[in-house]
């Protein structure tokens, strides 16, 4: 919410955006699935933002039921706002059966351009511009198999590591920084290195959330100190 950053716009986000509104467009959710940092949430809240809407983003453990889920449902329906739910696939598949029939009956209201409609026992309103969105990460452990009848309702996507380079070089120029091109290769590169050589304790992290941040400091202190001089292309 807010004036805040936007996010660097690559082929691979366009096809995100694409698949996603595809998705809205046939009444399904969005199931955006791949290895942690790699974008799939803060894509997600882009997007909504992009619209308008506010996004809400829900971290899913084992110990969500239904009716947690159910009552988070019933608020997205009513105010139609998004919803993203992390890590959808650690919820257990007993609750998971449950919560696909929840969305079937939110979808069949949409479907059938219903101003309210019966939800968990209780009559609520509907506004159309409700999103549900999941995030995955697949092969990781204390993950669940999504059922069958959960995948019907979600459009996937699968979601690859970024170009960190074209990445690291857009926020630059956007920092205001001339020797973008040159400076991004060298971040890229140095993160590349501490990311191989360096512990791989999993507190340590040299992924896109960490150059994002080292990016956006550097940008403050550019502009904070505009006497500073670049790094030229030969040092």
């Amino acid at each position: 919410m807010g004036l805040n950053g936007r996010l660097v716009i690559t082929p691979l986000t366009d096809r995100i955006y694409l698949t996603l509104t595809q998705a809205l467009s046939m009444y399904l959710g969005g199931a955006p699935a791949g290895p942690a940092g790699t974008g799939k949430t803060e894509t997600t809240k882009d997007l909504a933002k992009a619209l308008g809407l506010l996004c809400v983003v829900t971290n899913c453990g084992e110990g969500m039921d239904y009716k947690a889920v159910g009552k988070i449902f019933s608020g997205l329906a009513q105010c139609g706002a998004w919803g993203c739910f992390d890590e959808f696939n650690r919820i257990d598949a007993s609750v998971l059966s449950v919560i696909s029939s929840q969305i079937q009956t939110i979808r069949n209201a949409l479907i059938h351009q219903l101003t309210t409609f019966q939800f968990e026992g209780q009559e609520i309103s509907l506004d159309s511009r409700m999103g549900i969105f999941i995030t995955m990460n697949p092969g990781y452990a204390g993950r669940t198999e999504l059922p069958e009848s959960v995948k019907a309702l979600f459009r996937p996507v699968v979601v690859i590591v970024p170009d960190l380079q074209q990445i690291c070089e857009i926020m630059l120029f956007s920092e205001g920084f001339l020797w973008a091109k040159t400076l991004a290769k060298k971040m890229t590169v140095l993160y590349k290195l501490a990311r191989e050589q360096l512990s791989k304790q999993h507190h340590y992290d040299f992924g896109l959330r960490a150059l994002k941040s080292v990016l956006v400091m550097a940008g403050e202190l550019k502009r904070g100190s505009p006497e500073l001089r670049e790094v030229g292309p030969r040092a």
